[in-house]
């Protein structure tokens, strides 16, 4: 199903463009040659796509992950070799169907887990599209290992579970060419998706760490695509993640999805941890939804731990197969408490800590002996590698310790199970076991706990089977390991540091201790969470809150800057857009009455130099202006009145306002002025004091002393202890100066104390003074420039923009309000940074100077008197 207004960026190979279609024809084979693609290769594609009509129109959502939910069996027939197909039930992709609603439409896009040959993939393709509606990525093998055994596993995976690689054993040096692989196998996966996608309509969800740079191909492509993403696995803390030489990369690339879903408030955390320290993106909370501004775009976090699929679980609890397991396993166990446990066989899973936390159990507990058993069932590996090697030989030979010393007849302390079991058997296994226990000792969520409760619910056939009455209280107990996803939401769950073993050994005697109706109760607890959050419920929530995420992306104007992997879309107002110089010049001259007023801080200089103080450039451009009798400049600083009476000693017609306008200094004065009266500053004794502890205990940060307020600003210092810090602080300083005529109020990186009767003191009203006196003077201004870098300049945008609806303009007044960098403003104009600014201004000058030649007389100069 191709969307026809995108069919011409299907030719990504030698193949032509797709002829397939709902009706069923051929299907095209797209990227499945071999190779590693550049990161870079894709620069020459249209990036404007996204605004042209969709031909298709309907409910979908596409499903991207790095498998799909099928499973694929090699038939023969008549000596003719072919493929049979069948959904993979267990798959969480598809699974997660049942959340999105009938009426909507599901795509799958993803790999095989066989590989099939290049002379069968158009056949195999075709069938998948028209019987499963879904699209397989083939990746040459090779390129697959590199991108799976090698990114994936040897880097992110290890990264994600907090595995420093220190040495070549653990984990391996950074590898340039597998993170190539990595990111052209996520290029393949995009261009499957655009063989299907209706960008217009079709929402995508993409799914874990094997795909995080696929959001940044997809929004090159189509600028408003409907993007989530979740990941599956934990998100390090910084300190952890910012090891990674492409960390930068992959969290761009995660930022052009519209919502990224997490398990836990702390994955969550750490990633948004990661965006302040390395992207300096801060994050917002309102009405309880968590977001990121980029470049005018909010991208959503979401925190929702999966659940898992109930109709599945009790479908598997009443097959008959189950049923004649559980009846020999409970024969099996005849008077005996099984312990189970159900892992993978890696090193994060701590199968080795727990078998030597239950072999402490036994050596403490002799009385447990004989009567409990701990059965792990250890699956196998998904990676492979010498660690893997390692883990498998330490758990049989600590099996076998445990079994040598403890074993006796008719009893075997410990039954691993290191076989691959069919689903019902693990359920049997769930069904009879007294206690789970889960002690990952690092692992994105981990179901094992909720199959485990539903398991042991049970359901009327298994009771009857049992002996037991279907009225009387369920129980169950589990021991968790903190490092879990799923841990936060087990609030019943005997929670563990699997790395202490002698608290796991207490743990599982307590499990096996705590009274049957604490039993009941707990697992009461449990059943009515795991039931109620299924994984119909996750998929349901996850999608309403990415259709709230693109809500306003039709009403949005959008168009992608950046190179490569650095790709990002700005997304702003439609009547938002970059100051022509042109323009602005053909107004200037044309006009007589200017009122020009300037932001200093970020606008002439950058807020990041070294030296703030005007160079010799600025100051003889604002000579010129200032020369020109038509023209009144304003320049507005946070800056305290010495300092800028230093800086433009030289600019005689400029007119200043310092430290946000609280003082003014007119055109030809050189006298300041309070816009308030003259106050006495007795509070600063109190608050300074305070400011000087947390400005000594805060590495980086800085007190600015302003005569009319007091600023503590952490801008330089850490941003997590700085934030931290300031909110304390502003805590502090609000309780030892309650009773004192001020307020203390927090801004970008500061803290900020001012007297009470400043509260209207603002650029606004230094705008609002300089309109006033101009039209006191009867001089209504036909030109207005207004330009500025932050918060504080919005003031100055608001005022200049509604100046014409009370008459302080000229009717036919032209009005410009810049703001520098693209970004959500009050401003209708934006210029990219202060060399732009510079150069705007420049030529402004020159036109001044060229005027001043071609006219023999001057009308008379506006000047602001002194009030």
């Amino acid at each position: 199903m191709v969307s026809r207004s995108y069919s011409n960026l299907l030719d990504l190979t030698s193949c032509g463009s797709p002829t397939f279609n709902r009706g069923g024809k051929k299907f095209p084979r797209v990227a499945t040659v071999a190779g590693v693609l550049s990161e870079l290769d894709d620069e020459n594609r249209s990036t404007g796509g996204s605004d042209a009509p969709s031909s298709i129109s309907q409910d979908r959502m596409i499903i991207v992950g790095n498998q799909l939910p099928l499973r694929a069996h090699r038939t023969e027939s008549n000596g003719e070799k072919g493929w049979n197909f069948s959904w993979d039930e267990d798959s969480l992709l598809l699974q997660l169907k049942d959340g999105l609603g009938e009426d909507v439409e599901v795509i799958y896009v993803g790999c095989l887990k066989e590989d099939i040959d290049v002379s069968e993939q158009d056949d195999v393709a075709q069938t998948l599209l028209e019987t499963f509606k879904c699209v397989p990525a083939f990746i040459p093998p090779e390129l697959f290992s590199k991108f799976y055994h090698g990114f994936c596993k040897q880097h992110l995976w290890p990264l994600f579970h907090y595995m420093l690689p220190l040495s070549p054993d653990l984990g391996g040096r950074f590898d340039r060419s597998l993170w190539q692989a990595y990111v052209s196998v996520n290029k393949i996966f995009a261009d499957k998706v655009m063989e299907v996608i209706s960008p217009d309509d079709d929402y995508v969800w993409v799914h874990d760490y094997h795909l995080m740079v696929l959001p940044t191909f997809l929004r090159k492509r189509f600028n408003r695509v409907k993007l989530g993403f979740f990941l599956h696995s934990p998100f390090p803390s910084s300190e952890i993640y910012r090891t990674l030489p492409v960390r930068v990369e992959l969290l761009r690339a995660l930022l052009n999805s519209d919502l990224i879903g997490f398990h836990t408030f702390d994955y969550a955390r750490h990633f948004l941890s990661c965006c302040s320290r390395m992207l300096g993106v801060s994050y917002q909370s309102k009405r309880g939804y968590i977001g990121l501004e980029y470049y005018g775009r909010t991208v959503s976090i979401k925190i929702l731990p999966v659940g898992i699929h109930m109709g599945q679980l009790h479908s598997v609890l009443d097959l008959p197969e189950t049923e004649s397991k559980v009846v020999q396993l409970r024969d099996r166990f005849q008077g005996q408490t099984v312990l189970l446990g159900v892992d993978d066989m890696d090193i994060f899973k701590g199968i080795t800590l727990k078998l030597l936390a239950f072999e402490q159990l036994l050596t403490h507990h002799p009385d447990k002996r004989g009567k409990v058993v701990l059965v792990q069932i250890a699956n196998p590996a998904r990676g492979r590698g010498k660690d893997v090697q390692e883990i498998q030989s330490e758990t049989y030979a600590t099996v076998a310790r445990i079994n040598n010393v403890f074993r006796k007849p008719g009893y075997e302390p410990v039954v691993l199970i290191d076989t691959s079991l069919h689903f019902y058997e693990r359920i049997a296994y769930y069904v009879i076991a007294e206690c789970c226990l889960v002690t990952a000792v690092r692992d994105g969520m981990n179901l094992i706990p909720y199959e485990y409760v539903v398991c042991r619910q049970g359901t009327d056939k298994l009771d009857e089977t049992l002996d037991l009455n279907p009225s009387a209280p369920k129980k169950s107990m589990l021991v968790v390991s903190e490092f879990i996803g799923c841990s936060p939401s087990l609030s019943g769950a005997i929670r563990v540091n699997p790395w202490n073993t002698d608290a796991v050994a207490e743990a599982m005697d307590s499990a096996l201790m705590v009274s049957e109706p604490e039993k009941q109760m707990r697992h009461d607890k449990h059943y009515k969470y795991v039931s109620s959050h299924d994984v119909a419920y996750w998929a349901h929530s996850f999608l309403l809150d990415l259709e709230r995420a693109c809500r306003d992306h039709v009403r949005r104007r959008c168009w992608g800057i950046g190179f490569g992997l650095g790709f990002r879309v700005i997304a702003l107002d439609p009547s938002f857009r970059k100051l022509s110089v042109e323009h602005i010049g053909s107004a200037y001259k044309r006009t007589k009455n200017r009122a020009i007023l300037l932001d200093y801080d970020g606008t002439m200089t950058s807020q990041t130099a070294a030296d703030m103080s005007p160079n010799v450039e600025a100051i003889e451009i604002l000579n010129k202006l200032c020369r020109d009798p038509k023209n009144v400049v304003f320049v507005v600083s946070g800056k305290n009145k010495e300092v800028l009476t230093r800086w433009f000693t030289s600019c005689e017609n400029l007119a200043i306002g310092a430290e946000h306008g609280y003082f003014v200094r007119p055109q030809n004065s050189g006298d300041w002025e309070t816009c308030v009266a003259v106050q006495d500053f007795y509070w600063k004794q109190i608050a300074e004091p305070v400011m000087q502890l947390y400005m000594e205990t805060t590495d980086g940060s800085f007190i600015e002393t302003r005569e009319s307020a007091l600023v503590w600003n952490y801008q330089l210092a850490d941003p997590d202890f700085g934030s931290c810090q300031a909110k304390e602080l502003l805590d502090h300083l609000e309780s030892v100066l309650a009773n004192e005529p001020v307020t203390v109020k927090s801004g970008q990186h500061i803290v900020e104390v001012k007297p009470q009767d400043q509260l209207g003191v603002n650029k606004g009203l230094v705008a609002r003074r300089l309109l006033a006196m101009m039209r006191r003077k009867e001089v209504l201004p036909d030109f207005v420039l207004c330009i500025g870098d932050d918060r504080s300049d919005e003031d100055m945008f608001e005022v200049i923009m509604s100046a014409k609806d009370d008459g302080s303009l000229s009717p036919v007044a032209e009005v410009f309000a810049c703001t520098v960098g693209q970004k959500p403003s009050k401003a209708k104009y934006y210029l990219e940074d202060t060399s732009e600014i510079l150069r705007m201004f420049q030529g402004l000058a020159d036109a001044s100077e060229q005027s001043a030649k071609n006219v023999s007389f001057s009308p008379q100069r506006v000047v602001i008197d002194k009030v």
